[in-house]
Formats: structure tokens, C-alpha cells, sequence
């Protein structure tokens, strides 16, 4: 009877899958096409290709925020009815964002578009949890994020061969049909599980997301020279007495958005300070590299996106790897030595020169592609190792929040260095790889100094999560 009800079931909902894949490659893609158009952008808005940054910050910093928000709303509306307006938004956004005239504009839009992008994949993942037995589960899942995985490969190319035969405006355009076709297999093959939930935290919401906002805001716009030395620290004051706030209402709260007790476990805030503090290093090589094609080597859109693929690349196939040296080295070697390798690539980016050939840049983004790989699988299962059933629903949305935030501050820190680099190399008469050599090495040693994080952990730290790992 259950064979038979099982049957029905996965011919009732066969496309929902691809749903969530479709889900997962537009949000993927449309992280990584954007970053070899942005000179190309700037031309055509009259604004100097290193303060671009707002375009990608603004996306990353509202998708972080909103996350939290978007399970509630699938439980308390239904999965099939949040999926489509996300979608929808989403795709409105694109439209939005390619009709831009001016960088404000764009920038509004792209918070549009990341409103849509908040809820796509939580409600699609949440929708597969829901439907599927648990013996499918690990295929569905490695199904459906496998386009997540090729996003990052194609993302770049396609967004410099874009910017290159047509114009920037493609790169949004793209995701109008994908997006149409999500809607509509959406109405016809998604389900709509409406749960009921315990009463979603708001004031926690607003105090905690304000928070993030306020402190990415005061380094966002000190990057940009929108603020003065006074405005910064006011901003970043304000952000963080709104993180005591909410630190007070989680205390007296019976269901908070974020539980912090969480991070009384070892483990899981070490792994969190890791992936924040680290992924600022990391996270802004996706602004630098492709401005330092295209800005510092001189290169087209198109060649600069083809570069990014030998990191993408191995990226993909290093993923393999981790559990093995993990097992070998275990979590505290594993992170201290490649915490140190990442930031030595970083700096090594700072050697190159216009006269550099492409040929011999090659192993340095395979080699950022492959340790980076390896830095956010081993942090990310270290972080959640010493979870249960009870708290790894929360601490998982912790984790994801961080990731993001630390993404946005990542590109917010490099655009900055950028920014304060370019005044120093005004005085040399505009050198643009001088400005580029100071801010990869500042990224360097600023990543050399996350390492000492992980020195606070135990050689038998995640020894549960090694030895539960098949071989």
C-alpha cells in the first residue's frame, strides 16, 4: 500500500525536482554573471568600475536577511502559493534591473530581485523535505544542487560573452523565460504543504536584521566615500546596540528568530567566526579578480569570465576530497594549514603583472578554487557537528545567515581597500596595478590572521562527524 502510495506520489510531483534545480541555477548564476559586467556597467552609468560594489552587496546583504522569513511563510501560506510569487519577484526584479537607467536604480531593483531570491530555494528545499522519504532524499538533494554547482562554471563566461557581443542588459534579461517556465511548472507540479507554526519572531527580526544592516551599511558606504569618519562610527554603534536589543529579547523570548545559546557550543562558534571572518578574505575575490582582468590586464569581458572557469572547476572536483584529508588530518590541521594556503594564494595574486601570460595565472585559480573549496566544506560540517535534532534546524539558518553576511562584508572590505589604494595611487598618477597589488595583500594577511580561530580547537573536534562519514 505504501509502494503504491509512494508511486503516486513521485508521478504526481516528478517535476518538482527540476523545479528546485531551476530554482537553484538561477540563484547561482545570477550570483556569479554579474561581477565580469560590472565595468561594462559603469561605463554606461558614468561610474568608476571600482565602486560598483552596491550592486552586489545590496543583493546578498537582503537575500541574508530575509532568509529567516522565508520557511515561516511557506508553512503559514503554502509552499506552492510562495514559491510562485518568489519566482515571480524574482523575475520582475531581472526585468527591473535591465531596464535600469541609473545605478540607484539598479541597485533598487536588484533588492527586488533578492526579495524573490530569499524565498526560491528555502521553499523549494523545504517543498523536497516534505514530500520525499527520507531513503530518496540524498539523491533528490544532490540532484537539485548540481545546477548550483554549474552556475558558478558558465555564470562568468556567459556574463562576459554577453557584455561583449550585446549588452549588460542581457544578463537580467536571461532570467525572464527561465523564470516564466519556473511559474509555470510551478502551478502545475508543486505542492502546497501549509504547517502549522509557532509564531514567527518579528521584533527579533527587526532588531537582528537591523543590526547586520546598519554595520554593513557604515563599511558599505565608507567604501563608496558616502560617509565620513563620524557617520561610520554612528552607524556602526547603532548597529551594534540593536545586537544587545536583540540579545535582551532573545533572553525573555520562548521562540527567538536566532537562538544564541547555540553559540555556547564550542564547535558551532568557532565554525561560525570562522566562516565570517574568513569568508571576508575569500568573499570579495569575486569582485577583485575579474576587475583585475578587465580593469588591471586590459582584457575583454568575455576572456575575463573564461578565466574564472579553472576555479569554478576545481572547486567542484576538490569537494571529494575533504573527508579524506579531513579524516587524515582532522578539523584543526585541516582549517589552520588551509586557512594559511588561501591566504598565501590571495597575496600571490599581488605578483602578476600586464605583462603577465594568462598561462601562468592558471594555477593560482586552480589552486584559490580548490582550497576555498575545501575551506567552506570542512567549516561548514564542523560548525554543524555538534548539533542535535533538536537545534540543527537553527543552526543551520544561523550558519546560512553568516554566509551571507560575510559574503557581503567580504566585497564591501575589498571594494574599501580598493577605494583607499586608488587615493595613495592617485599620487603615482593613477596606477591601477598598484592599487590592485595593496589590496590583495592586505586580503592575504588579513585571511593569515583568521587562522588563529581555529587554534582554539581540539584535535578531537567533529571526530563524531569523520568516523560517521563513509569512506
Amino acid at each position: 500500500m505504501d509502494t503504491e502510495k509512494n508511486k503516486n506520489l513521485d508521478e504526481k510531483y516528478k517535476f518538482l525536482p527540476w523545479i528546485a534545480a531551476v530554482a537553484f541555477f538561477m540563484q547561482s548564476l545570477d550570483a556569479t554573471i554579474l561581477n565580469t559586467a560590472l565595468p561594462s556597467i559603469a561605463y554606461d552609468m558614468k561610474r568608476s568600475p571600482l565602486s560598483m560594489q552596491s550592486i552586489i552587496i545590496s543583493y546578498i546583504l537582503v537575500l541574508a536577511l530575509l532568509i529567516p522569513l522565508s520557511g515561516w511563510l511557506s508553512d503559514r501560506f503554502g509552499s506552492k502559493k510562495i514559491f510562485i510569487w518568489a519566482m515571480g519577484i524574482f523575475t520582475f526584479g531581472s526585468l527591473l534591473c535591465a531596464c535600469s537607467p541609473s545605478l540607484e536604480f539598479l541597485i533598487s531593483s536588484r533588492i527586488i530581485q533578492a526579495i524573490g531570491g530569499s524565498m526560491m530555494v528555502p521553499v523549494s528545499r523545504l517543498a523536497i523535505l516534505y514530500t520525499y522519504a527520507k531513503d530518496k532524499l540524498l539523491a533528490i538533494i544532490n540532484f537539485i544542487t548540481i545546477p548550483g554547482l554549474v552556475g558558478p562554471i558558465i555564470g562568468p563566461t556567459l556574463g562576459g560573452w554577453l557584455v561583449d557581443v550585446t549588452s549588460w542588459h542581457w544578463i537580467f534579461l536571461i532570467n525572464i523565460p527561465v523564470g516564466i517556465a519556473g511559474i509555470f511548472f510551478a502551478r502545475q507540479y508543486m505542492p502546497n504543504y501549509i504547517m502549522k507554526r509557532k509564531k514567527f519572531d518579528f521584533m527579533g527580526m527587526l532588531l537582528f536584521s537591523g543590526s547586520l544592516l546598519l554595520i554593513t551599511i557604515s563599511i558599505e558606504f565608507s567604501a563608496d566615500k558616502i560617509l565620513g569618519g563620524a557617520w561610520f562610527i554612528l552607524l556602526f554603534l547603532s548597529g551594534s546596540i540593536l545586537m544587545i536589543l536583540y540579545y535582551k529579547h532573545f533572553k525573555r523570548t520562548k521562540t527567538p528568530l536566532i537562538d544564541l545559546d547555540l553559540l555556547k557550543i564550542r564547535t558551532l562558534s568557532i565554525g561560525i567566526l570562522g566562516n565570517l571572518l574568513t569568508r571576508i578574505g575569500i568573499g570579495g575575490m569575486p569582485l577583485l579578480l575579474p576587475l583585475l582582468f578587465q580593469i588591471g590586464f586590459k582584457y575583454s569581458a568575455t576572456v575575463s569570465g573564461i578565466m574564472m572557469i579553472p576555479a569554478a572547476l576545481t572547486s567542484i572536483i576538490v569537494r571529494a576530497w575533504a573527508t579524506p584529508l579531513v579524516k587524515r588530518l582532522g578539523y584543526r590541521k585541516t582549517l589552520i594549514y588551509n586557512t594559511l594556503l588561501i591566504a598565501l594564494v590571495i597575496a600571490l595574486f599581488a605578483i602578476p603583472d600586464q605583462n603577465t601570460p594568462l598561462f601562468f595565472l592558471l594555477p593560482l585559480l586552480v589552486a584559490y578554487g580548490g582550497f576555498n573549496s575545501l575551506q567552506m566544506t570542512t567549516m561548514n560540517t564542523l560548525t554543524l557537528a555538534d548539533l542535535n535534532n533538536k537545534n540543527v534546524s537553527m543552526g543551520n539558518s544561523l550558519l546560512t545567515i553568516m554566509q551571507q553576511l560575510s559574503m557581503s562584508m567580504g566585497v564591501s572590505i575589498s571594494a574599501l581597500l580598493l577605494n583607499k589604494y586608488h587615493q595613495i595611487a592617485e599620487i603615482n598618477k593613477w596606477d591601477s596595478m598598484l592599487v590592485f597589488r595593496y589590496t590583495f595583500l592586505s586580503m592575504g594577511i588579513l585571511t593569515a590572521i583568521v587562522s588563529l580561530i581555529f587554534f582554539r580547537l581540539k584535535n578531537s573536534d567533529g571526530a563524531e562527524m569523520i568516523t560517521s562519514e563513509k569512506s
